[in-house]
């Protein structure tokens, strides 16, 4: 098992940044996939941003290619996800994820998830 804690979300205006941070105990040799996922209320939860811990190959959804970041420290088990340029549709409750095996920018290969923080982006 994989416990997985967030932290770093909150209200920031638009044009604004923010830095989500997400820290992995328990068996964190499973977790070779981590990620930032979202759910805005009446939405599907969506990819935002995954790394590979082996091969350091980073996915961006087309809608934050160039404002999001997402980096990791392996050696902490922590994964960041640094925001600029947030727009209002930004807003959402963010989650981390983390799994096993499978492709970085599939959903499916995610299987931990933490508890969600919420960003919101509003003036």
């Amino acid at each position: 098992q994989v416990q997985l804690v967030e932290s770093g979300g909150g209200w920031v205006q638009p044009g604004g940044s923010l830095r989500l941070s997400c820290t992995a105990s328990g068996q964190t040799f499973t977790s070779s996939i981590m990620g930032w996922f979202r759910q805005a209320p009446g939405n599907e939860r969506e990819l935002v941003a995954g790394t590979h811990s082996a091969t350091g190959y980073k996915y961006y959804a087309p809608f934050v290619k160039g404002r999001f970041t997402i980096s990791k420290n392996n050696a902490q088990n922590t994964v960041y996800l640094q925001m600029n340029s947030l727009l209002p549709e930004d807003t959402a409750v963010y989650y981390c994820a983390a799994g096993s095996s499978g492709l970085v920018a599939i959903k499916t290969s995610y299987n931990y998830w933490g508890q969600g923080t919420q960003v919101t982006v509003s003036s």
